[in-house]
């Protein structure tokens, strides 16, 4: 299991080389590392970790869906691909809202990432907010408005997955920080 890991671990690491996280010094590869790190914690499969260790790859890099598919199997292209946004030449609104209804319905495992994926952003971003209070928002392409009707949605359309029966730790986390960042 860890060989797939690593490998995982040392792609992401050369593809998202000298990327930092949005208005700030952190290298990039810290977030799909605590990915990884999350995924793992919370007993989630091989594919699924490594899925969440490159779930940026495609979108952000020279990294294609069918690399990761010969390199790390098609369960774990089919988890990336889930994870990534529609056509970037779209409006911010219709890439977000797309990702909103798709999680609705996608897979146990697609929806597992995203909410890792979500859970660990709106963590950085409340740092941050703490940090640099309101300026934290002009670090996106959209405001503090826009970003509040985002995670909301997702915390709604993800709670079809995860918000009836046992409870899934988290997607309770990943609620409790939307509400406290977006509490006012």
């Amino acid at each position: 299991m860890e060989h797939k890991i690593e490998e995982a671990l040392e792609l992401a690491a050369k593809a998202h080389l000298n990327q930092v996280r949005k208005g700030t010094d952190t290298p990039y590869i810290t977030h799909p590392y605590m990915l990884g790190m999350m995924l793992m914690e919370a007993g989630c499969s091989e594919d699924e970790i490594i899925a969440g260790i490159l779930h940026d790859t495609v979108e952000d890099t020279w990294v294609t869906l069918e690399y990761i598919g010969e390199h790390f199997g098609e369960k774990v292209a089919d988890i990336v691909a889930g994870c990534t946004e529609p056509d970037k030449k779209l409006c911010w609104e219709k890439r977000k809202q797309h990702t909103i209804e798709y999680l609705r319905t996608a897979p146990r495992e697609i929806c597992m990432v995203a909410c890792v994926d979500k859970l660990h952003n709106a963590w950085t971003m409340l740092r941050e907010y703490e940090k640099v209070g309101d300026a934290v928002w002009d670090r996106f392409s959209r405001g503090y408005e826009d970003q509040k009707w985002y995670y909301h949605n997702l915390v709604e359309s993800l709670g079809v997955q995860f918000g009836k029966g046992e409870k899934v730790e988290c997607y309770e986390a990943f609620k409790k920080i939307v509400e406290t960042l977006f509490a006012r």
